[in-house]
């Protein structure tokens, strides 16, 4: 199984960020963080790089049941989202694939919150 699961769009990275952003938000997650990976490495390095951004989503009941279960499975969150620019109105959205994520974490509830939050992303992913 991939780590990940992706889709590309044909729109603008501003549009493919709300689109992601809506679709997220109608399978229960909010973007608690957001980091423009090209701007720190344009700062960092001083090396161009693509639009790349990554999407730190969190689904609040999901995140509560999984850490109740294990408190370390927090090294593990939020689940990343990234909305990628790999041409002109080309952008590659991926998301994390959290059972995939998850296999080295040995805790059954932390297994099921994996499986129905992954089945979550892949619906976000896919409606777009």
């Amino acid at each position: 199984m991939a780590y990940y699961f992706s889709k590309s769009l044909e729109t603008t990275f501003t549009d493919a960020i709300d689109r992601v952003t809506a679709a997220l938000s109608e399978e229960g997650f909010g973007i608690i963080s957001e980091i423009d990976m090209d701007e720190k490495i344009k700062n960092k390095l001083g090396v161009d790089f693509k639009r790349y951004r990554i999407l730190g989503a969190c689904n609040p009941a999901y995140s509560y049941k999984a850490l109740q279960a294990e408190d370390k499975v927090g090294v593990m969150l939020p689940c990343n989202v990234l909305v990628i620019e790999q041409g002109e109105n080309e952008i590659e959205i991926a998301a994390v694939n959290p059972v995939e994520a998850m296999t080295s974490v040995h805790n059954e509830t932390v297994s099921q919150v994996a499986a129905e939050v992954g089945k979550k992303l892949r619906k976000a992913v896919d409606q777009l």
